[in-house]
């Protein structure tokens, strides 16, 4: 292949500006009058947004957990909801269904009532960084999606919680 572009170079009448080397072979540059290349940008950014890459931060952090009773956004997943928030502020036709839980103590109502109070709080954080409206969908699933099944603080601790949930393609 190189050879076939170094011929192919040595019949053109337009000086190349430089060699590059691809693969550990030399292969003759574009002429320098030739337009731009376009930014470099890694296969995988290029072929997978961030929702859909499990190692980026947006895919990895996706909820945001509570005090016992509590619906306020904790001041340390202040930098997940902003996050979350410029991502999706900056992909307007992206939209998510933000999923409130509960542990499995109270009442079914009032569980139900307390993941939508958590849902809503995260959707009114996300809208701070320009999320619109139609971009958001506040559900509430109380107690019936715990995260961990169990009976203690630990398990408790995990189902308190909000999931921004995207779309999978």
């Amino acid at each position: 292949m190189a050879i076939a572009v170094l011929t192919l170079a040595a019949c053109s009448s337009t000086k190349l500006a430089e060699t590059a080397e691809v693969s550990g072979k030399a292969v003759a540059a574009a002429p320098a009058s030739s337009v731009a290349p376009a930014p470099a940008k890694s296969a995988v950014a290029a072929v997978v947004a961030d929702h859909l890459n499990p190692s980026s931060l947006i895919s990895k952090e996706r909820s945001v957990y509570f005090d016992f009773d509590q619906f306020v956004i904790k001041a340390s997943d202040g930098p997940l909801i902003e996050r979350q928030g410029k991502y999706l502020a900056s992909n307007p036709t992206l939209a998510i269904r933000v999923e409130g839980n509960a542990d499995e103590r109270g009442g079914r109502e009032y569980n139900l009532a307390l993941g939508q109070k958590r849902a809503d709080a995260v959707v009114r954080a996300l809208k701070v960084y320009g999320v619109s409206d139609k971009q958001l969908e506040a559900v509430s699933f109380g107690s019936e999606k715990p995260a961990i099944q169990g009976h203690d603080e630990v398990a408790w601790a995990q189902n308190r919680r909000v999931d921004l949930a995207y779309p999978n393609k």
